[in-house]
């Protein structure tokens, strides 16, 4: 028997954390950025998941919070960082982010996930440790996966002749909630 879920945003948050670097990085921020648009499709086949794949709209990328640097980010800043961030990821050319898995192993904690990720109209081989914790009849997943900017061909956004820039590696953390 073949069931499928779907997953979206109203069900949970695909969130992506970034760093600073470069001699004057205490001058910045370290980012929380939620992409709020996506949608998360799975196939099972006799109760066990066959493949998955995510789908995430880049012009959907929404700055939350920025913690550090010499002031607090404001509002306009946001707006400012939003813009900077969709330039780098030539939103408008790769208007979406992939990851398909075609290969899904059980593991004490969760699902090992092995596929490919498309960002920036390049793809990559790409592994996901997927934790499900049963939450009375509701299944909890999170996953939290390090992710190379310039491995897609994204160069970090910097400023200040690269005395201050987004650093390279960003971390990306999914949650989402379903009814087992």
């Amino acid at each position: 028997m073949t069931d499928s879920w779907t997953l979206t945003a109203a069900d949970g948050e695909l969130q992506i954390r970034t760093d600073v670097g470069g001699p004057a990085a205490k001058m910045g921020h370290r980012l929380t950025i939620a992409m709020a648009a996506w949608q998360a499709s799975v196939e099972w086949r006799a109760g066990k998941p066959v493949s998955a794949d995510l789908v995430v709209e880049v012009d959907s990328l929404q700055v939350l919070k920025g913690e550090g640097g010499v002031t607090p980010l404001s509002g306009p800043e946001k707006v400012v960082v939003r813009t900077n961030a969709l330039k780098s990821l030539d939103a408008k050319k790769y208007p979406q982010i992939r990851f398909s898995a075609d290969s899904i192993a059980k593991t004490a904690a969760g699902y090992r996930m092995t596929g490919e990720v498309q960002i920036h109209g390049t793809t990559e081989p790409q592994t996901v440790e997927l934790a499900v914790a049963d939450d009375g009849g509701v299944w909890v997943m999170t996953a939290e996966v390090a992710v190379r900017q310039s491995t897609f061909g994204i160069k970090p956004y910097s400023l200040l002749m690269g005395t201050m820039k987004v650093a390279d590696d960003v971390t990306l953390r999914f949650t989402a909630r379903h009814p087992t």
